[in-house]
């Protein structure tokens, strides 16, 4: 942690990433989160922020990740543009943009050409640095060519906005409703929006943020890989299964992260339990050599 810190520090020193931050919209969001403090407190709040929290890291995680990056199982077409609304309602832009980048990163991970990695960079600029540098906000189409064949998925990731605003109005209405018929709950439609939207969207931004800066600096190397993966308990927490990052880059295919029963993989459970009711199908998993290796090579603290 001291490594972490240390680098953070220095990278906040640096004039161009402090211009940078300000100048965000991700700043901005940060600002609104600390609405939570003037809205007030109540457990519908509290609700809010675990559902919306728990719901688009799992379409982040599931979704974008192992389903629109990976392909790791497959789905139907109205399930598909479910994940892809519900994941982009977190404010990471579209699934085409998060993909053809997740791609680019596994093609070049911790080399130069790699967009956020703490072993070329720090570990401000894996962390958050890189989404706010406009040069990575266009999309790389020649990576997504599967992606790009849909035409909705074109039009969420044109108008990322739209999901983002439909959760919104969601919140407030339904804040607004209670407020109005269910006063005694001490809520309303801005203290929902405020706990539901801004401080749930930070929180997944840097739940999610840590698989690109944490999981490359800190945690143990169960398999050797051309990479400084890690796998990390607590972010595999935060995240639903995503800290399992080395056992990831060794295969990425697999449609779980968690390789035994104790690394928890939240989000594969969610997928087995769609699987049961048919709303996807085909999920791939680590293969016996993978298994055969990782008992053959001892684990590497770092």
């Amino acid at each position: 942690m001291q490594k972490i810190r240390t680098i953070l520090q220095h990278a906040l020193r640096d004039e161009d990433n402090r211009l940078l931050m300000a100048s965000s919209p991700i700043f901005f969001m940060h600002l609104f989160a600390l609405g939570v403090f003037f809205t007030g407190f109540s457990w519908v709040a509290v609700v809010a922020l675990a559902v919306t929290y728990v719901v688009r890291v799992f379409a982040l995680t599931a979704g974008f990740h192992r389903y629109f990056s990976h392909r790791a199982f497959k789905t139907s077409r109205t399930f598909q543009f479910i994940m892809a609304w519900v994941g982009t309602s977190s404010a990471q832009l579209g699934p085409m943009w998060w993909a053809a980048n997740h791609r680019h990163h596994h093609q070049h991970s911790d080399k130069e050409e790699d967009i956020h990695s703490p072993v070329t960079r720090d570990a401000f600029w894996a962390h958050i640095g890189w989404v706010l540098c406009r040069a990575y906000g266009s999309i790389q189409h020649d990576r997504i060519k599967d992606l790009t064949k849909y035409p909705e998925l074109r039009f969420i990731d044109r108008f990322h906005v739209l999901p983002v605003l439909s959760l919104i109005v969601l919140l407030f209405v339904t804040g607004a409703g209670l407020n109005a018929f269910y006063p005694a709950l001490g809520t309303s439609g801005l203290q929902l929006v405020m706990w539901g939207f801004f401080l749930s969207t930070v929180l997944v931004y840097h739940v999610t943020f840590c698989v690109n800066s944490v999981t490359h600096i800190v945690g143990t190397k169960r398999f050797v890989t051309d990479d400084e993966s890690r796998n990390s308990w607590w972010v595999s927490l935060l995240t639903f299964g995503e800290g399992w990052h080395n056992n990831h880059h060794r295969w990425p295919l697999s449609a779980r992260q968690g390789m035994y029963w104790w690394e928890l993989d939240m989000s594969y459970w969610g997928l087995c339990a769609l699987e049961k009711l048919g709303l996807v199908w085909d999920l791939k998993v680590y293969p016996k050599k993978i298994y055969e290796e990782a008992d053959s090579t001892p684990p590497i603290e770092s």
